[in-house]
């Protein structure tokens, strides 16, 4: 066993036995996300860091295996020496964040409505669980499991549950070509285009509706072989960009670094809400005052910047639309914010207790983030 796993298991031993918390992190760079109290808790660190490289990659098959301290920027530059990638897009957010965090947070870019989330290309992963425990669960190739899918119950579990040491993901490779079209129309236009052009044999990969400058614009790229894509540029009817610019756009989209997002710079004291809603509701009605949303995923996925006391209007619209809103970045300087952020169902959180006995009975692991609506 390698002495840097050797440590992590010894440390959430001890945690274990003495009954203190851990805060489990890798480049630190999703901390911030939900308003978690683990973002400001004291609790000793579990830095994952050490814990870093490629155990397996073989680009035929499709599969590679990292440990969780690996950076993602280095994985993904070894994908592209191959000419494969993550297809799920993850949000950086920051530099230096790893893969290991990249799963636990479970989040997805801007290509995740077309091809799926960072929990369908986990094919197999191993944890530490709250008793100091190593387990494997999955594998590398997609038909291997059996019973419950645990991999992946651990994408999007922001490491309540367990240490992630080490993944398996299955990658594909880099689209043989791409476009990104633009046209200026307002939100319910916007809608409606990608509704009636979701209904069509059409390479569409991701969308993104914004605001800018006063200036309503939608982009959408498309991606898959050469005929398709310029087939579909000629029949959409839309401006198309070149592809530096872009490019620049989608990687700003990704990591939230476009103008929209930067707003809040200049309101400091206004939340970043995360609406997810079926892809097909029209637009929603925000509270008096709040600007409007920036869509992605064909309309599945709306985000809105506004006041903290704004949480329950937004839980509203998001519900009544059949769908659930999260508190995704809180207010500067930090805020309380559980009243911003209801409960959780009462089967779902009865399921969310049950986990975390299974997996953490002492409940060392991130202090403050099951109570942080995630």
């Amino acid at each position: 066993m390698e002495p840097a796993l050797s440590q992590i298991i010894e440390q959430v031993r001890a945690s274990a036995q003495q009954g203190h918390a851990l805060r489990v992190c890798g480049g630190g760079t999703k901390n911030h996300i939900g308003g978690a109290e683990v973002a400001r808790c004291d609790a000793p660190l579990l830095d994952m860091r050490a814990y870093a490289g490629v155990v397996d990659y073989e680009p035929s098959e499709l599969v590679v295996t990292v440990r969780a301290g690996t950076p993602l920027a280095e994985l993904e530059a070894l994908l592209a020496q191959h000419g494969q990638c993550l297809p799920f897009e993850p949000p950086r957010l920051a530099a230096g964040g790893t893969v290991g965090g990249m799963v636990a947070a479970g989040l997805s870019g801007p290509s995740r409505a077309s091809v799926g989330a960072v929990r369908d290309y986990v094919l197999g992963i191993e944890i530490i669980n709250g008793q100091g425990e190593l387990l494997r669960f999955g594998g590398q190739v997609m038909k291997n499991v059996a019973g419950y899918d645990v991999s992946r119950l651990m994408a999007g579990s922001w490491g309540t549950l367990g240490v992630i040491t080490e993944v398996s993901l299955k990658v594909l490779p880099v689209p043989p070509a791409q476009a990104t079209l633009r046209l200026e129309i307002d939100l319910p236009q916007a809608l409606e285009h990608l509704h009636a052009w979701g209904g069509q044999p059409l390479p569409l990969n991701a969308s993104c509706w914004l605001e800018d400058a006063g200036t309503h614009e939608l982009y959408v790229r498309l991606r898959g072989a050469r005929a398709a894509v310029n087939a579909a540029c000629e029949s959409m009817g839309a401006e198309r960009l070149d592809e530096g610019r872009s490019a620049a756009f989608w990687e700003a989209c990704r990591d939230q670094t476009l103008p929209w997002f930067e707003d809040r710079v200049r309101q400091p004291h206004w939340a970043l809400w995360r609406l997810s809603v079926p892809q097909t509701t029209p637009v929603l009605t925000l509270p008096a005052g709040v600007p409007a949303p920036l869509v992605e995923w064909h309309g599945a996925q709306r985000w809105v910047q506004a006041p903290l006391d704004c949480g329950p209007a937004l839980h509203a619209a998001a519900q009544q639309a059949g769908g659930s809103a999260m508190l995704f970045t809180a207010p500067e300087p930090f805020e309380d914010v559980s009243a911003a952020t209801p409960c959780a169902p009462p089967a779902l959180a009865a399921i969310a207790r049950r986990l975390k006995q299974a997996f953490d009975p002492s409940g060392i692991f991130q202090p403050g983030r099951m109570g942080a609506g995630l």
